[in-house]
């Protein structure tokens, strides 16, 4: 989602003695973990690893590893990017203090069970040596080995052949006779694993909720002890059809985490049209429009523009009449249904006057060949514009040298000076006894608002147009 509401995204991260300011880019949900990227201000990125939404670590990265915890949770977990406005809710606020990397596995022991520690490690390894982290899983085993829990050693064998399948150890220990039970036991079905191990359930239909026994297993689990990662479970398949007591229920849970405009954009994304399954958008809406939220209320409706009935006209005309041309410009191929769903789009002064400013801000960046290209879906539209037709007209004359003087005219017209003093400069050369060009040139500069420029043309006017009434 590249092009949304802006919302707040700023964090500081002290790390160590050093502070750094930076904006949240996205964020990855993979199972019981959360990992958050944070751009700094010099362009460098840092990646904070979470476990429940609390920090466990984070450090910056030049790259992200593939095979790594990271790589595996920015590809294969829950995307959220800015601007999205659930990113608020997921993303720390404020200040966050980077844990003492030496201290970090001590600190953990203190606040998590052995079994958590053990897969909370195996998110670590963006920043750990990998054979630090299998050591550290290892000793966790032979505690619960030592200890005659047998089931609780065999979760973490679990754990270890999935962080590092290729070690020989592992498999070696997982063929035991001692584990022939648990074996068996894992290959039930996974309601029984659940009562025994949530977390490799838990951990197991995340990796596989495409599949769709899996994903109700998952939101079931999820329902039941984090409403935000349900949600974003649930939006991450809204695009499907859904029903609208289910609709109803996720919109009751996300009006925790964010507002019903910003629900109502969030529903627009996913291709579920608000104004059939939310009785008070047209309300919200109506309600931006009078708080100035002209745009923001625009990219709540732009996929359902030819799905709304004709009660929302007034609410579009206000919109397109409100909306800035460079919101307009970057969202032109929506604009343009948009504009077809008024009921007569013809080209009144009102019109006119905001086609003029975008042909305006276009012939800003663009050679006028562009500019027509840009403005071919609005001349459909309008095709008796008086701006158009200027437009049009361009392109015919900026092939032609012996027109300058006509471009000219028209650059100025749409306050280009300096592509205007171009065609002038041209027609001066080929003619240096002809004041008129030299007398164009003058009156741009003075529209430049640069007088010294204007003054000194303006004496070679004179002095051109004395010189014609003398010869």
């Amino acid at each position: 989602m590249n092009k949304g509401i802006n919302l707040p995204t700023e964090v500081s991260i002290k790390d160590k003695k050093q502070v750094e300011k930076g904006n949240v880019r996205r964020a990855a949900i993979f199972a019981r973990s959360k990992v958050i990227e944070v751009q700094t201000e010099t362009a460098e990125c840092y990646y904070l690893l979470y476990y429940k939404n609390s920090l466990i670590y984070g450090a910056k990265l030049g790259k992200v590893v593939e095979g790594t915890f990271i790589h595996k949770a920015l590809n294969e977990g829950i995307i959220i990017e800015s601007p999205h406005p659930l990113l608020t809710a997921l993303h720390p606020h404020g200040s966050i203090t980077i844990p003492n990397k030496n201290k970090l596995f001590s600190q953990l022991q203190l606040h998590y069970s052995l079994q958590e520690l053990a897969y909370i490690t195996t998110t670590l390894d963006s920043f750990f040596e990998k054979d630090q982290l299998i050591s550290i899983i290892d000793k966790v085993f032979f505690h619960f080995r030592r200890s005659g829990k047998f089931m609780k050693s065999y979760q973490i064998l679990l754990l270890l052949n999935d962080f590092s399948p290729s070690l020989k150890s592992v498999q070696e220990r997982m063929g035991s006779r001692e584990f022939h039970s648990y074996r068996d036991f894992y290959q039930s079905d996974l309601p029984s694993i659940l009562t025994k191990d949530p977390l490799f359930v838990e951990r197991h239909c995340f990796h596989h909720r495409a599949q769709p026994e899996k994903r109700l297993l998952l939101a079931d689990i999820l329902s039941k002890q984090d409403s935000l990662v349900s949600l974003l479970l649930w939006l991450e398949n809204a695009d499907q059809q859904q029903s609208s007591d289910t609709i109803t229920q996720y919109t009751d849970l996300a009006l925790q985490f964010v507002t019903m405009e910003e629900w109502i954009y969030v529903l627009g994304q996913m291709k579920i049209n608000p104004v059939r399954v939310l009785p008070d958008t047209k309300k919200v809406l109506e309600k931006m429009l009078q708080n100035g939220e002209h745009e923001k209320a625009a990219l709540c409706l732009f996929h359902f523009i030819a799905d709304l009935p004709s009660s929302y006209d007034p609410l579009l005309e206000t919109i397109w009449d409100h909306s800035s041309c460079e919101f307009i410009l970057s969202h032109l191929d929506e604009f343009v249904p948009f504009l077809q769903h008024l009921p007569h789009p013809e080209s009144t002064r009102k019109e006119e006057e905001k086609i003029y400013q975008l042909a305006v801000r276009l012939l800003e960046e663009h050679g006028v060949l562009v500019v027509h290209e840009k403005l071919r879906s609005i001349s459909k539209l309008f095709p008796h514009s008086q701006v158009i037709r200027k437009i049009n007209e361009m392109i015919k004359l900026v092939e032609n040298p012996d027109k300058m003087m006509e471009l000219g005219d028209y650059y100025a017209e749409f306050k280009q000076f300096d592509k205007a003093i171009d065609c002038f400069f041209w027609e001066m050369e080929l003619q240096p006894q002809n004041p008129f060009p030299v007398r164009k040139i003058s009156k741009m500069y003075q529209y430049k608002g640069l007088a010294k420029e204007a003054a000194a043309y303006q004496k070679i006017y004179d002095q051109l147009k004395r010189n014609q009434e003398t010869g």
